[in-house]
């Protein structure tokens, strides 16, 4: 056995610990706390397995969507959050992110670190039929929260449904289905006034 390679996994995994820690603006259906990183990440492997027939491809590996939903936040232990509406947080994300990634996945042994960075750069690129699913259960998950809690952070922040459409219009392309829900979601969302109608 290797210790060496061992301990450098041991040491990834006692990092990550620490997305448990990095909260969201969502809150929990139940209204209760804000969402976690880790709590998100769950959330989208769960939906990953359960509405993988929505998907838009005729041939994708849920495996690896599941292992993309599972890292692509892993960097917000030292990037933080950023909100999905927050257009200054969004200058520097990149860059913030890169920096992390970098940091955390290269804790692991090297070909691990590779497959990491892989897999997290698949999801941000949304280019193979694996990330686009991925990305489309990423933005319908705190939707679903948004819709569930009356609007909390939509309301909040003064989001308005031309927002919501434009961040999130690319669900369509990962799963038209989910969109079609989406957009059913939103229109209630408006008639309810949990969402701006502008």
């Amino acid at each position: 056995m290797n210790f060496e390679h061992l301990e450098k996994q041991m040491k990834f995994i006692i990092e990550i610990d620490k997305l448990k820690s990095i909260y969201r603006q969502t809150l929990l259906i139940d209204q209760s706390r804000h969402e976690g990183d880790a709590d998100h990440s769950w959330h989208l492997a769960m939906m990953a397995m359960t509405l993988k027939e929505h998907a838009n491809f005729e041939h994708i590996d849920i495996l690896k969507v599941i292992k993309m939903v599972l890292i692509h936040d892993i960097v917000e232990i030292d990037a933080g959050d950023t909100f999905c509406y927050d257009e200054v947080g969004y200058q520097d994300k990149r860059d913030r992110e890169v920096k992390a990634a970098k940091r955390i996945f290269g804790i692991l042994p090297e070909e691990q670190t590779k497959e990491m960075w892989d897999l997290w750069e698949e999801f941000e690129e949304m280019a193979t039929p694996e990330s686009k699913f991925a990305a489309s259960l990423d933005r319908l998950q705190p939707i679903l929260n948004n819709y569930f809690t009356e609007g909390a952070a939509w309301k909040k922040h003064n989001i308005k449904l031309s927002q919501v459409i434009k961040k999130n219009g690319h669900i369509k392309d990962g799963a038209p289905a989910l969109w079609s829900y989406v957009e059913k979601l939103l229109n209630s969302a408006v008639e309810k006034g949990y969402l701006i109608n502008g």
